[in-house]
């Protein structure tokens, strides 16, 4: 017959429909009773008009959209919504699915993909009479009730379009045979994938729409419009800066680089150190190794081995404890000089030196100090004893860190054993965040290698400036380029050209940037959009156009500080400058450049009010410190509660005087030395605890050369009072707390805060009363505080008088006046402090005991009390009291010697049972540890034990 060797498929032609505002407007099926409409489509968009009835007088009407992904149908008859069927899920896959609609009398099937499963039905009177079908959505002037929607037109692209099981002919409408459009690609399928190549860095999930795509985050530790940079800091030290304490961190040390965030313990001291755990921290026990069956242990830490370089090489100083017991078990053989155990490094080298030793000699650290038990040997394994001793030290080479691998082959000899245990990583300081540099010229600059950010760029660093305008950094490309400068004294630009013509992104400040201290700069640049934030101030941004050049090509140098035509320098500091993650070390290649100098001091003018509750910023080449001495509060920043108590016995006195302290303030540059400045104070926040069982006493005094006073005082019924006199010629204002005696022997916290007139008063931080002055709102020309008894004449009120001529018997603890704290002055720096100790005064725990232990020491204190003068009216009582003190003291004699021999008994029975306890070894303990403790325990016992039956 006839036939052809050949098959001829039906012209497929797709459309594009390029904006919300296109349209395809074809004839219906005016004068029928069904409608059967299906087509085929692609979207990126989640939401969109795919087809749409024109209404006909009061016939019924239909909406066919996306929503949310899914195909949805709305029908409706005039002012009444009936109906909503969906089918389908995540269809705005960039992939082609079909549709169809059927609706025929009382039924409407829906179908998608022709998945039977997504098929809806809904038995609906309704009949529908359509004129016009428009696909993609509707045109601007005509009727387009039934096109107000919120999701807009479609964006898409449509093909194999039917309507009453006839195919549409696209290229008949393109000729415009019949149908309307507007602004329509026939006969093309335009839709662009956005997230091929993805964009989206460090793990982030591209999302795309018609126009533009979206990077998801969430849970990379990234952020941006494509998560390029860090939203963890890269170091403790940074960390520290910000004012955080002691704690887990996630630190994400090449910042905006391939490597991710890892958790870490920063330890805030006075150095900052980077704690980084491994899996096995415990001593482990070796025994029955050699070289043919070596034991071999492989440590897993808490990074990856990249992460752990680029934090070693951030870091000042790296080093790890490695603690090597051993009995009869050696390092090194002597015959031929090969190493029995080693350990291997993040770089799988070899290393026969031990903790303590240097790299490159094969020797512990008694080698080096000459210390070793035999002299003929570097370690104190190789003397070969039958008994434990260790090579135990720091190794602190950064190239050769972190310890991955312990092989150990020298514990297979009888009575041969070997212990070892490798500490956490320990990395101190960051030799980036402080690495700067100044600009003392306009034409002077530091230069580097070109930057190469092509599709994404960052740049991060501080600067300090006098000048009013000046420029921080530039690069230079054929026609791209990079630059970010000090515009005004409150105004940086960030301004760019990828290949669109030059882009700017400003952001103003309130206040000035010429303050000569530090403000923090981070600018970023993407194929999306470009952002610019100065300090804690809003974060400004900038678009970049859908289709446009993304790639920025430079190839000069990169000018630091200045240009390459050497107008608009910069004068002033740059530090911790980063670009994409990478720090650039300004410091060395200033030393070499004429203009620039390495470093910047003056960092307390930024960084001195982290230094709270009264201490000092302390200046340091590579940054700062706060000195706590005249705080009672200790740590990094003087944040953290140190408890400074000390027991007072009868006649004891510690002043503080206030004038010696102005003079020495007046001479300080701190930026706190102006406190006492006029010796006047409208408010006072005073802290403190005591324990007593003496009424009355007087708690603290505060004295004023205008004969003004404030006391703090326990009356004879063990109740508080505070007593404030701010006017010479008046009585002073007195209040009392009287819930309950304070004079009970327990640690009682009291709290006092005045501001002006207002007094606020806290007892065991839940007793809190307000109460008004009357007598003044300021506290002139303070003089002194004192704890104690007042040793001087003033002038106070009867009460007071009482209660000082018993002073104050008993602890006091963490009293702080203000920013001053006497009780830390007068135990830790006597010497250079303005203070003044009267009697018998020591140091104490007696503020941090609580239950049994506090009872113990109210016992001990309470035999102390008596020991202070008696009063002569009563010499029966004194008589009694000497009695029972011989026969207190007979009795307790007597139960010394009964103890002393009960502890000797105790003594020899436990060596009677020495030998039988010795075989057993650490069966009995909990832990390898433990029980290695107890070997070497009782191997001193030993060594001792004639020693010990002599005595």
């Amino acid at each position: 017959g006839n036939m052809s060797f050949s098959c001829s498929e039906p012209q497929v032609v797709p459309v594009t429909f390029l904006s919300s505002s296109s349209f395809l407007a074809l004839p219906g099926t005016s004068g029928q009773d069904e409608v059967f409409v299906s087509f085929q489509f692609r979207t990126w968009n989640k939401e969109g008009l795919l087809l749409s009835s024109k209404l006909h007088q009061s016939s019924g009407g239909f909406l066919l959209y996306l929503s949310d992904g899914r195909v949805k149908i709305n029908l409706h008859k005039t002012g009444r919504v009936m109906s909503d069927i969906a089918a389908g899920a995540g269809l705005n896959n960039g992939q082609w699915h079909s549709v169809s609609l059927s609706i025929k009398r009382n039924r409407i099937s829906l179908r998608v993909d022709n998945d039977v499963t997504s098929s809806a039905y809904a038995f609906i009177p309704l009949q529908i009479y359509s004129d016009v079908f428009y696909f993609g959505g509707c045109p601007s002037n005509g009727n387009t009730s039934e096109c107000n929607t919120s999701f807009g037109g479609f964006q898409g692209c449509m093909r194999l379009i039917s309507i009453g099981n006839k195919a549409v002919d696209m290229i008949s409408i393109q000729q415009n045979s019949f149908g309307n459009f507007s602004d329509l690609q026939i006969d093309l399928c335009g839709i662009t994938d956005r997230c091929l190549p993805n964009y989206c860095e460090h793990g982030g999930e591209c999302s795309q729409s018609w126009n533009s795509f979206h990077c998801n985050c969430a849970n990379t530790g990234y952020k941006g419009a494509t998560c390029h940079y860090p939203i963890y800091e890269q170091s403790c030290e940074a960390y520290k800066h910000r004012g955080n304490t002691s704690g887990f961190y996630n630190i994400d040390s090449d910042g905006s680089g391939p490597l991710g965030p890892f958790l870490v313990y920063c330890n805030m001291t006075d150095a900052t150190w980077t704690i980084i755990q491994h899996n096995s921290t415990n001593l482990t026990r070796v025994k029955s190794a050699n070289r043919e069956n070596p034991h071999t242990v492989f440590f897993k830490y808490s990074a990856s081995l990249d992460q752990l370089r680029a934090t070693i090489n951030l870091a000042d100083h790296c080093e790890q404890e490695l603690a090597y017991y051993c009995k009869k078990s050696r390092l090194l053989d002597q015959s031929d000089g090969m190493p029995l155990s080693w350990w291997i490094g993040r770089t799988n080298e070899t290393h026969t030196y031990w903790g303590g030793s240097l790299p490159a000699v094969q020797k512990c650290a008694c080698g080096l100090e000459g210390s070793c038990i035999d002299s003929q040997h570097y370690c104190n394994c190789d003397a070969d004893r039958d008994e434990w001793t260790n090579d135990t030290g720091f190794l602190s080479y950064k190239d050769h860190l972190p310890v991955t691998e312990i092989v150990i082959t020298d514990t297979d000899r009888p009575n041969s054993e070997a212990a070892y245990k490798l500490g956490p990583l320990l990395c101190r300081g960051d030799r980036t965040f402080w690495n700067s540099a100044s600009f003392n010229t306009e034409t002077s600059y530091l230069h580097f290698p070109t930057f190469h950010g092509e599709l994404s760029a960052d740049v991060s660093f501080f600067f300090k400036t006098t000048a009013s305008s000046g420029v921080f950094l530039e690069n230079l490309g054929i026609q791209d380029f990079i630059r970010i400068e000090l515009q005004s004294p409150s105004e940086v630009v960030f301004s760019f050209d990828v290949g669109n013509g030059p882009s700017e992104v400003i952001v103003q400040s309130r206040h000035s940037l010429n303050d000569n201290q530090w403000h923090y700069v981070k600018a970023e640049r993407n194929v999306k959009e470009a952002s610019l934030q100065i300090d804690q101030l809003p974060q400004r941004s900038h678009s970049a156009p859908p289709d446009g050049h993304i790639r920025l090509q430079l190839n000069s140098q990169l000018f630091v500080g200045g240009t390459a035509s050497r107008q608009k320098g910069f004068l002033g500091c740059i530090r911790s400058l980063r670009l994409n993650g990478m720090a650039l070390d300004l410091e060395e290649r200033a030393k070499i450049t004429p203009g620039v100098e390495p470093g910047c001091p003056g960092h307390c003018s930024s960084y001195g009010n982290l230094c709270h509750n009264g201490g000092k910023c302390r200046e340091k080449y590579s940054g700062f410190s706060c000195d706590c001495s005249f705080s009672a509060y200790a740590g990094p920043f003087c944040k953290k509660g140190k408890h400074i108590s000390a027991y007072f016995w009868t006649g004891t006195s510690v002043t503080y005087n206030f004038q010696e302290y102005y003079t020495l303030a007046k001479n300080s540059s701190s930026h706190a030395s102006s406190f006492y400045a006029d010796m006047t104070l409208t408010r006072e926040e005073i802290t403190f605890a005591f324990r007593t069982t003496r009424t009355p006493s007087l708690l603290l005094y505060v004295s004023s050369f205008y004969k003004e006073y404030l006391s703090v005082i326990l009356t004879r019924n063990g109740d508080l009072q505070v007593r404030y006199k701010l006017d010479s010629h008046q009585d002073p204002d007195v209040f009392s707390i009287t819930f309950k005696s304070m004079a009970d022997g327990q640690l009682q916290h009291v709290k006092i805060n005045r501001e002006e007139e207002k007094l606020f008063v806290e007892v065991n931080q839940k007793e809190r009363m307000k109460f008004i002055l009357s007598s003044g709102t300021e506290f002139n020309a303070i003089k002194s505080l004192t704890l104690g008894k007042i040793l001087e004449n003033s002038d106070v009120d009867e009460e007071t008088m009482k209660a000082n001529s018993q002073g104050f018997v008993g602890c006091l603890s963490s009293v702080q006046f203000n920013h001053i704290a006497p009780l830390k002055a007068a135990l830790h720096h006597s010497s250079s402090a303005p203070v003044i100790v009267k009697g018998r005064f020591t140091e104490s725990n007696c503020g941090t005991l609580t239950g049994a232990d506090s009872t113990s020491s109210e016992t001990t204190h309470s035999f102390a009390d008596h020991s202070g003068p008696i009063d002569e009216g009563k010499p029966l009582a004194n008589a009694i009291r000497s009695d029972s003190a011989i026969i207190g003291g007979v009795i307790a004699v007597v139960i010394f010697i009964l103890l002393c021999i009960t502890a000797i008994a105790i003594r020899i029975y436990k060596k009677s049972i020495y030998s039988k306890n010795e075989t057993k070894g650490s069966e009995n303990e909990d832990s390898a540890e433990s029980a290695l403790k107890s070997e070497l325990s009782m191997q001193n016992t030993a060594n001792e034990n004639q020693k010990e039956y002599f005595f």
